[in-house]
């Protein structure tokens, strides 16, 4: 039987962020944190979470540095959850997953969308390449190979995946 690797042990970012955000709770109170809610109450009676949960799932996106945990009140005290810049980084990521499940939607289907906030035009998010503005949608441009930190597992799989894609771009003309 073959071992079952633990997501914290692999050599991956996917694994690392699906570890902080992996989620379905945490995914929803970021998205109210990005609309602007930062208590307890408000998080609870947007979500329909219980309190056992919403503590939880607070406790580790406070621990994981994506919210800061303050008081707002000192009699009784009571806490507010603001988003750090980790957290707010993580924006980018909520829209885009956001605009691909409305891609699957019929326009009458979606119950939220992305407007740009001056003409409340609807917006059409895309992940693009900074330094050259072109969409990484094209799995055939834009490949991941191992960094810096890469064990020897992780060069050795890029490695393989560098040798399978060659002949391929060499029968295009393209290198």
């Amino acid at each position: 039987m073959a071992s079952r690797v633990r997501l914290e042990d692999r050599e991956c970012p996917l694994s690392t962020t699906v570890q902080h955000v992996g989620e379905w709770w945490t995914l929803l109170i970021l998205h109210d944190a990005f609309d602007g809610y930062t208590r307890f109450d408000q998080f609870q009676q947007s979500l329909g979470i219980s309190t056992s949960m919403l503590t939880a799932r607070l406790k580790t996106l406070v621990t994981d540095g994506l919210l800061e945990r303050r008081p707002y009140r000192t009699n009784p005290v009571r806490h507010e959850y603001v988003l750090t810049e980790r957290g707010r980084s993580l924006r980018p990521v909520i829209v885009a997953l956001a605009a691909w499940g409305n891609r699957h939607l019929a326009p009458e289907e979606r119950s939220m969308i992305l407007v740009d906030a001056e003409t409340g035009r609807e917006a059409e998010p895309v992940v693009v390449d900074a330094r050259t503005g072109r969409s990484l949608d094209d799995s055939e441009a834009y490949v991941f190979t191992s960094g810096p930190a890469a064990g020897d597992g992780m060069r050795a799989r890029y490695a393989e995946l560098e040798s399978r894609r060659r002949p391929r771009a060499a029968g295009t003309g393209t290198a």
